[in-house]
């Protein structure tokens, strides 16, 4: 059986809540570590603007 990998990064998807993006890690073997939030930036008229954050989970594998 192939080792996972100890970290990984989880993506709140656009239709899914915060609480859902936890349970999925969860359900795979995951505790976050740690919250980040990225800029999308969209090009309206030849000026960047920022469209929305998009929110990034680290998770760490949970040892049993």
């Amino acid at each position: 059986m192939a080792n996972p990998k100890k970290k990984k990064r989880f993506k709140v998807e656009e239709n899914e809540s915060i609480s859902d993006c936890l349970a999925r890690m969860k359900a795979e073997g995951y505790t976050p570590v740690r919250r980040s939030e990225v800029p999308v930036f969209k090009e309206e008229n030849g000026k960047r603007t920022v469209s929305h954050q998009q929110i990034e989970f680290e998770g760490r594998r949970i040892e049993d």
